[in-house]
């Protein structure tokens, strides 16, 4: 039995290649593309990858029609995005861990990041483990950027890692999409302040998916969020470690969460009929 993968595409000529490359063991790989005008098309055609288009609205949204509407040959499906690499062992694991019979409805995985031709081990919320291998009739997203998988059944973990490489198109690109992610956090921001939130004692809880998305919640809560980003990941998580690359990327993550803040007051402003 093999694995099946998804990967969801929008102009990345410069990954998808490298990407395809790591999953050539699977027998079925799956583009989900969202109107590439670049070469993405050509490089998947010529890979021999399934190419599938539909417009992109918001990430919870087109990954549950990906999981929904795409008939997957094989019952376990990976999912990467174009930017991250499958290596050698992770493919080893994944379908070692995958032979019938399983318990478990998905695996988390955790991924590096490199910035700078360097892991970015301490500027980072490492260990992140993000729900990546699943039966698809078993899982669902929720929240408008940086969805939360919600699984229906027992969750496992692998113990390789996915590369990642958010940089690869240049830090001019990574500003311009984080701009736009800032939109819809900035829009779940406001969720949280009229009280659509998660329970304060979900932090607590054993299950790293929930306690992530309540730490998150809590974290919407605090002043002074940019300032107190840039402490957690350069000095507090030692982010120094990494060089001028943590130090880079510490910045970059603050100034973010500042933009957050500034489009979510402009909301209010918005909402109470004052000018912006």
């Amino acid at each position: 039995m093999s694995v099946s993968v998804l990967v969801l595409t929008l102009n990345e000529e410069i990954n998808i290649g490298d990407c395809l490359e790591t999953l050539s063991w699977s027998d079925d790989v799956v583009v989900l593309d969202s109107f590439s005008n670049d070469k993405t098309a050509d490089i998947v055609a010529a890979r021999g990858a399934r190419f599938i288009q539909r417009q992109f609205d918001n990430w919870a949204s087109h990954q549950n029609w990906a999981v929904k509407s795409i008939e997957f040959k094989n019952p376990w499906v990976l999912y990467l995005d174009a930017d991250e690499r499958c290596p050698p062992e992770l493919r080893d694991e994944v379908l070692r861990r995958t032979i019938s019979p399983c318990r478990e409805s998905a695996f988390r995985i955790r991924r590096k990041d490199f910035f700078m031709g360097r892991w970015l081990k301490h500027a980072q919320l490492y260990p992140s483990w993000l729900v990546r291998l699943f039966r698809p009739e078993r899982i669902s997203y929720e929240r408008l950027v940086n969805p939360v998988a919600m699984v229906d059944g027992q969750t496992g973990f692998l113990d390789e890692h996915i590369l990642h490489y958010p940089f690869s198109h240049g830090i001019s690109h990574w500003i311009a999409r984080h701009n736009k992610y800032s939109d819809y956090e900035s829009k779940e921001l406001l969720k949280v302040r009229d009280g659509q939130s998660q329970n304060a004692g979900g932090i607590f809880v054993r299950d790293p998916i929930a306690r992530r998305r309540a730490l998150k919640d809590l974290f919407f809560r605090l002043p002074g969020r940019p300032l107190l980003k840039f402490t957690y990941y350069f000095l507090w998580r030692r982010g120094f470690l990494d060089g001028h690359a943590g130090l880079t990327y510490s910045t970059l993550q603050a100034i973010y969460e500042y933009q957050i803040d500034c489009k979510y007051r402009e909301l209010l402003r918005r909402r109470q009929g004052l000018p912006v």
